[in-house]
């Protein structure tokens, strides 16, 4: 049984007198004044998959859902530490309106959290922002743009390790099926281990080279046994319930990474042996996350990860953010973001401020004819200032105001876990953004509304 609320609210301990405490007692507060439309979306993300809400065991309404989400990513708790902190502090127990003495375990933690959608969370972030606005707050009249990365959780993609990855996960996935179909192979775990240990430690590219051509060798011989095995699956005559759920996953599973193992071994050949450059777009970084792209920003170091661009106001809210695919242009984004502005605001704002990356006399122009007075650019690149702004002391005051994104984005990064997303899939990375910018705009009011 699922509900949206609660019909009868549990018995709440007191209040404890500690700032921290206050700041949670009136994030709820927030919450229970915010229409409740976002919680019907949350219940709906809950009891998809055609779940009968009226039917089983009494489950965590949509309510403590959405509230056991803000309290893990404002600490970044893993759920292991969530559900603990939920059992023994009598703070996170009210505000996630959860019985005294009483919380979900892990599991049952993980598998409603796991199922808020992005959509979702971009729709709580609107409601927090119509509050906002509401009470003077966050206008939406003045706003700064820019872009950073939210790295994906994988280790450095070196072709020896992904090589290894591919050796111990196709292994893994035949030893996990030889009970319920015994078809034989041979395991080169160690010897493959051993080998992407020696190029680690190797002194140069020769001592490096007899390795790396024998670890294609074990890698190969493992593709061969999973293609194999794969055949032979197919036509495996299935006697048993086990053999028949598990035939096709373990089938689905295998064709998927023995793909992905066929493209690491053309990505080493070509790079190590033959001394190619081989594009980012036909690179695979990682063979878990395989929808993390290749950011290169100037000379920085290479991030792993999306590129996000995001927009803050004068109050530091987030006002908007999207998850972008690939490495596009910070100038193919600016009206994009005005315009998303105009939708949520349904009027554009009055000021615009951004990074010198998205400058260009297109952009000015187009920008400038939504609607919007002064658009500055911290960079002009061939613009006047007279071009953008009123006055020079409106573009210098306009830049001031775009340095301090910077402090909003290391305050997600720092406070919210958007450094590393730890969810696994490109619908959960998503997902894990738009969490912690919710919980930060929460946060952000909170602390306006008890200023």
């Amino acid at each position: 049984m699922r509900e949206i609320l609660a019909q009868q609210r549990p018995l709440r301990p007191l209040s404890v007198n500690h700032n921290h405490a206050r700041e949670v007692e009136r994030m709820s507060e927030i919450l229970d004044e915010l229409p409740r439309d976002f919680l019907t979306l949350v219940h709906r993300d809950l009891v998809g998959n055609g779940r009968n809400p009226l039917k089983g065991r009494r489950a965590m309404t949509a309510e403590q859902v959405l509230r056991a989400l803000i309290v893990k990513q404002m600490n970044e708790y893993s759920y292991r530490t969530l559900a603990f902190h939920l059992l023994d502090s009598n703070t996170y127990q009210a505000f996630c309106r959860f019985p005294m003495g009483k919380s979900p375990k892990k599991a049952a933690l993980q598998e409603n959290i796991k199922r808020v959608r992005s959509e979702t969370m971009e729709q709580v972030n609107r409601a927090i922002l119509k509050k906002a606005e509401l009470d003077g707050v966050e206008k939406g009249r003045k706003v700064r743009t820019d872009c950073t990365v939210v790295e994906t959780n994988i280790h450095d993609p070196m072709d020896s390790w992904l090589l290894f990855d591919c050796v111990r996960v196709l292994t893994r996935l035949m030893v996990s099926g030889y009970e319920a179909f015994p078809i034989s192979f041979s395991r080169h775990n160690k010897r493959a281990k051993r080998r992407a240990l020696g190029i680690l430690n190797a002194k140069d590219n020769d001592a490096r080279r007899p390795l790396y051509r024998d670890l294609v060798v074990v890698t190969t011989q493992t593709l061969d046994d999973a293609t194999r095995y794969v055949g032979r699956l197919k036509v495996w005559k299935v006697k048993t319930l086990r053999q028949e759920l598990l035939q096709p996953v373990l089938i689905a599973e295998l064709e998927r990474v023995v793909n992905l193992t066929l493209r690491v071994i053309d990505q080493t050949e070509r790079r190590v042996f033959q001394g190619e450059t081989v594009p980012s777009n036909e690179k695979v970084v990682s063979i878990f996350e395989t929808h993390t792209d290749i950011i290169v920003k100037k000379r920085r170091e290479t991030e792993y990860g999306h590129k996000i661009c995001l927009t803050t106001g004068t109050s530091s809210l987030i006002l908007d953010c999207v998850v972008l695919e690939g490495n596009p242009a910070d100038s193919d984004l600016a009206r994009k973001m005005i315009d998303r502005q105009i939708e949520i605001y349904e009027r554009p704002p009055r000021q615009a401020a951004f990074d010198g990356a998205f400058a260009s006399a297109a952009n000015l122009e187009d920008i400038k004819g939504q609607g919007v007075k002064d658009v500055m650019f911290s960079k002009k690149r061939g613009l006047e200032v007279s071009e953008m702004v009123k006055s020079s002391w409106v573009y210098q005051r306009l830049r001031n105001f775009r340095a301090g994104i910077e402090a909003g984005i290391s305050f997600l990064k720092r406070c919210f876990g958007l450094d590393r997303c730890t969810w696994s899939g490109l619908p959960s990375f998503k997902s894990y953004v738009w969490s912690s910018i919710v919980t930060a705009n929460l946060l952000i009011l909170a602390r306006h509304k008890m200023a």
